[in-house]
């Protein structure tokens, strides 16, 4: 898990231009219950590529560092054979370490409070870090129960690193076979203005 302070070494990678643009942001933080403590949202969204931007008419409410791994199969393709994508598999924690919620297919998010969200990716950008797997933009497509991610509408998947399928070991006598590949991102999820 990134320590939030680590977060904070990326804008040295953000044009002055966009430093200055977003200077009058602040990192204060909302209100939140007990429960909640873990996980205040900040006022600031973060910066990424313009395809992964949240529609206006949302505001970020919380996000997630997660710890897991991203699992393959062994499967022959009409090229051959090669390690297809099959689900994620992460613990999410909250700013204090805390676990908070976990992730797996779907994709589906689910908060310990038992609600979820299940999105469908809308865009993906490379991430600067080329061994990574990519940002993502999805859109929340179905929720179920009530509670944290009841009324999440978007979800950024950003500041990756591992994950990527692996580039040897799939031929014909590793079909079904599968990869378990190791990785961290932060997950962002968002709400629509006017949500508490």
């Amino acid at each position: 898990m990134k320590p939030s302070y680590l977060r904070s070494a990326s804008w040295a990678t953000i044009p002055a231009a966009a430093i200055v643009l977003f200077s009058g942001c602040t990192n204060a933080v909302g209100e939140a219950g007990d429960d909640e403590s873990d996980e205040l949202a900040s006022a600031c969204a973060p910066q990424v590529p313009p395809a992964l931007a949240v529609p206006p008419g949302n505001k970020l409410r919380f996000d997630y560092d997660a710890i897991g791994v991203q699992i393959y199969g062994c499967d022959a393709t009409a090229t051959g054979y090669g390690w297809v994508f099959r689900a994620p598999e992460a613990n999410l924690y909250g700013k204090k370490g805390k676990l908070a919620a976990t992730h797996y297919a779907g994709p589906t998010w689910q908060a310990n409070d038992g609600s979820t969200v299940v999105g469908a990716k809308l865009a993906e950008s490379p991430a600067p870090d080329a061994t990574a797997i990519p940002w993502l933009l999805l859109g929340a497509t179905s929720h179920a129960g009530q509670g944290r991610m009841t009324d999440v509408t978007y979800i950024q998947r950003l500041e990756t690193t591992g994950g990527k399928a692996p580039t040897t070991g799939c031929d014909a006598a590793h079909v079904g076979d599968t990869a378990r590949v190791g990785y961290t991102a932060t997950y962002y999820f968002y709400e629509a203005h006017g949500k508490k």
